[in-house]
């Protein structure tokens, strides 16, 4: 299988947020700024590569009827090892991040591409479409991140720096509280059909 495809269909035909709706709580919850989506992105990332790739080595020596529950107990290895360093290194963002990052190890995204893809492919191909799906789901985080924080805020924070000087007009302070996530998601999924439906019909004509 073509490994560029594998890669790019999670960011893009695949994504596992704007195209396949899964892994929404920890989305909505954490995405409150920027660099929140980041971290947890590129935790999502590292649990989701390191399980797809161990998932794949095992795939013809786990029974079929245990294989959810040993899924699952490799996916919580490599959650505890994220806890671990994120609690050691980032203890500020590992604070923001509070429950969401032990909730890892349920995300529907990471057990859907264990039981889907991984159990069923080589371990190379296993890795590219953790990787693939890892930033998708990323840069869906990151992209709700910043436009709610920068509506809400009315500025961007990168590594504690903020963007701009002043804030640039009177910020929705509602974008960063619950409903907010709700809004910019109904908004972004709908721009994103918007967009699909015309380059189906230009491609039609």
């Amino acid at each position: 299988m073509n490994l560029w495809r594998i890669l790019t269909n999670g960011v893009v035909k695949e994504n596992p947020v704007f195209r396949l709706l899964l892994g929404l709580c920890p989305l909505l919850a954490v995405t409150t700024a920027l660099m929140n989506g980041f971290w947890m992105g590129v935790a999502v990332i590292f649990v989701l590569t390191s399980s797809n790739i161990i998932v794949s080595m095992l795939r013809k020596v786990i029974a079929p009827r245990i294989r959810i529950p040993c899924f699952i107990v490799i996916i919580a290895t490599f959650v505890t090892i994220v806890q671990m360093t994120m609690n050691a290194y980032l203890p500020d963002m590992y604070e923001i991040l509070g429950i969401f990052v032990p909730l890892i190890v349920v995300n529907c995204v990471i057990l859907a591409r264990a039981e889907a893809f991984a159990s069923k492919n080589p371990v190379v191909s296993a890795a590219v479409d953790g990787i693939g799906m890892g930033l998708g789901f990323t840069i869906a985080l990151m992209v709700l991140g910043g436009v709610r924080e920068f509506f809400g805020t009315a500025n961007l924070v990168i590594n504690g720096q903020p963007l701009f000087d002043a804030p640039l007009f009177e910020p929705a302070l509602i974008m960063i509280m619950p409903p907010g996530a709700f809004i910019t998601m109904g908004v972004l999924l709908a721009l994103l059909n918007v967009m699909v439906n015309r380059g189906r019909s230009g491609a039609g004509a």
